[in-house]
C-alpha cells in the first residue's frame, strides 16, 4: 500500500465571472481586452493568415494508367471519376486566379487612373491659388504706387506751385522788360 501522503494545501479559487453579453462590437472588443489584461504574463495567441486552398498538383509520374481496352472493371470508373473531379477543380482554381489577377490588375488601372486625375486637379487648383496669390500682390503694389503717385503729386503740386510762382516772376520781369521795347514794330510788311 502507499504511504500516506501529506495533505494538499487548498488551492486558491478563481472568482465567478458574472456572464455578461455584449450588446455592441465595442463591448465585445472591450470584454476581450479586460480578459487578456486580467493576466499579462499569459501569451496571446495570434491567428496566423490562412492560406488560400490550392489543388494538388498533377502527379508527375501515373502509375495506373488506363487503357483504352475494352471491358475495362467496374472498379476503373471510381477512379476516373476521382481523377475528373481533382481535374475539374484544379482548372477551376486556375480560372479563379485568373479572374482576381484579372481584377486585381484592373483595380491598379483605376487607382493609377484616380491618382492621374488627382494630380491633374490639384495642379489645375494650384495654378489657380497662385494666380490668385499673383493678382492680390499686384493688385497691393498698384495700391501702393497709387499712395505714392497720391502723395507725389501733393508734393509736385508744391513743386509746380513754386515753379509757377517762380515763372510768374520772371514773366513779370519780363512784361517789364518789354514795357520799353515796343510790342510791335511799324514798317515791316
Amino acid at each position: 500500500m502507499a504511504a500516506p501522503s501529506a495533505p494538499r494545501p487548498p488551492r486558491p479559487r478563481k472568482e465567478p465571472q458574472p456572464l455578461v453579453i455584449p450588446r455592441s462590437a465595442a463591448e465585445e472588443q472591450r470584454l476581450r481586452l479586460e480578459r487578456l489584461m486580467r493576466n499579462p504574463e499569459k501569451t496571446v495567441p495570434i491567428p496566423e493568415k490562412l492560406n488560400e486552398w490550392a489543388p494538388r498538383p498533377p502527379p508527375e509520374f501515373v502509375r495506373d494508367v488506363m487503357g483504352s481496352s475494352a471491358g475495362a472493371g467496374s472498379g476503373e470508373f471510381h477512379v476516373y471519376r476521382h481523377l475528373r473531379r481533382r481535374e475539374y477543380q484544379r482548372q477551376d482554381f486556375m480560372d479563379a486566379m485568373a479572374e482576381k489577377q484579372r481584377l486585381d490588375e484592373e483595380f491598379q488601372k483605376k487607382l493609377e487612373r484616380n491618382k492621374m486625375i488627382a494630380e491633374e486637379q490639384t495642379a489645375k487648383r494650384r495654378r489657380k491659388r497662385q494666380k490668385l496669390k499673383e493678382k492680390k500682390l499686384q493688385a497691393k503694389k498698384n495700391k501702393l504706387e497709387q499712395k505714392k503717385q497720391e502723395k507725389e503729386p501733393d508734393q509736385s503740386q508744391e513743386q509746380a506751385s513754386s515753379e509757377e510762382d517762380e515763372e510768374d516772376s520772371k514773366e513779370e520781369e519780363e512784361k517789364e522788360d518789354d514795357a520799353e521795347e515796343p510790342s510791335f514794330v511799324m514798317g515791316r510788311g
